[in-house]
């Protein structure tokens, strides 16, 4: 009985290698770093090209953009366009939601149990704000893609592509900084395949960014 524990561990962790093998060898590794040369978190990454073939399972996916916390999380959401996105307030408090941005505009007035959702129709950037707390700020980027990804504290993105090689993609980045945040940077690239890393360097600099900060003297229910 011990021996055939033994060879089922061995056979589960053989498993999870390979699984975890073919994960990584369906994923591009892209990592961006800003025109100064630094590693950029927090960027969009996305792929577009005609022999790209949609992931159904990105385009069906649940999306969320929850305020917790009296914070937008996550900070920011890339979407496929036509999805649909509720909005969760997981505070004990009301959140007024709005977005003044051209490619969704709309508003949540003071709420906090009922459920909210919408679908968005139109690629761009969706600055969201609270009119309640002032320094809340959050993203949804609407993307004509299903491969994307954002970039983590080392300025890396891991985007899911078919296992194939694709000629003539564009690589595009997105930036919270960006002086025009409807207009995302391209790059060309004559040839990608998953399991390969590239390397991005913005072509911009970015502007100053809003610090976090709360008031703590905000006591509204």
């Amino acid at each position: 009985m011990t021996q055939l524990k033994h060879i089922l561990s061995i056979t589960l962790a053989a498993v999870t290698l390979i699984s975890a093998c073919a994960t990584a060898a369906e994923q591009l590794t892209v990592q961006v770093r800003d025109k100064e040369g630094k590693v950029l978190p927090g960027a969009a990454v996305w792929l577009t090209g005609e022999g790209l073939a949609a992931d159904q399972a990105v385009l069906t996916r649940s999306y969320k953009m929850g305020q917790k916390n009296r914070a937008f999380t996550p900070h920011l959401l890339i979407v496929p366009k036509q999805a649909e996105v509720s909005f969760p307030n997981y505070d004990s408090i009301l959140h007024h939601v709005y977005s003044f941005s051209p490619a969704k505009r709309f508003e949540f007035k003071l709420y906090r149990d009922q459920p909210q959702a919408l679908t968005f129709s139109a690629t761009g950037a969706v600055e969201l704000g609270c009119n309640i707390h002032d320094w809340m700020l959050g993203y949804i980027l609407v993307v004509d893609s299903t491969h994307f990804a954002v970039t983590d504290t080392q300025g890396i993105a891991r985007i899911s592509i078919p296992s194939a090689r694709h000629n003539d993609v564009t690589l595009k980045v997105w930036h919270e900084g960006f002086m025009d945040l409807d207009s995302p940077e391209s790059h060309a690239l004559s040839a990608v395949k998953s399991g390969e890393q590239l390397n991005i360097q913005l072509q911009q600099s970015l502007g100053m960014l809003q610090e976090d900060f709360s008031d703590e003297f905000d006591d509204y229910e």
